[in-house]
């Protein structure tokens, strides 16, 4: 008798969007679906000052700093929520302002939390690569340090790690730069 391997049905986005709504965030990686964890009080804080930053340098500079929860839709079986995605000023026409953003953010950024470490180094990261976002900044409130990966070539290269003494910049964002230390406010 031949073994028959069972392949378990790939999820859309558009079955995502069929869902009732029960509060929680998800993301699709490959078709597979993953709960994302509430995020606690360190990590809401950090993002919120990082966040702070980023949308005043999209004042001005005219880009758009957006805030998670987001769906960004790459293809029908790949839909990231980011902590916060940017899009630069030359890009923001993409995203429609009652519509998914289907298309790939110029930065990413994720707070790094104990439950979600492994994802936001792992598939995530890799989906990001994958999809050609330029540059992926990981913030670890929890060392206070922050990270630049840049795709230079895929995988993501560690080109900037900084800490609490230093100042972050970016290579994407040009004229982005803020104080590490500022951003963890406790």
């Amino acid at each position: 008798m031949a073994l028959v391997r069972l392949e378990k049905p790939k999820v859309t986005y558009a079955d995502l969007e069929a869902w009732p709504d029960d509060g929680r965030r998800y993301e699709l990686y490959d078709g597979e679906v993953y709960v994302c964890p509430a995020p606690r009080p360190r990590h809401q804080l950090a993002l919120a000052e990082l966040h702070d930053r980023l949308r005043e340098y999209a004042e001005l500079h005219g880009g758009l700093a957006l805030i998670s929860p987001i769906d960004i839709v790459f293809n029908e079986y790949n839909v990231l929520q980011p902590d916060i995605a940017f899009f630069e000023a030359a890009r923001r026409h993409h995203v429609k302002l009652d519509e998914a953003i289907r298309v790939p953010p110029d930065v990413v950024v994720e707070v790094i939390s104990p439950t979600t470490v492994w994802n936001d180094l792992g598939r995530k990261k890799a989906t990001f690569a994958r999809f050609g976002v330029p540059e992926y900044w990981l913030l670890d409130p929890h060392i206070e340090r922050m990270e630049r990966h840049s795709l230079t070539a895929s995988p993501y290269q560690l080109t900037l790690s900084a800490g609490p003494s230093d100042t972050f910049e970016s290579i994407v964002l040009s004229g982005f730069a803020c104080e590490v230390a500022g951003l963890f406010p406790w």
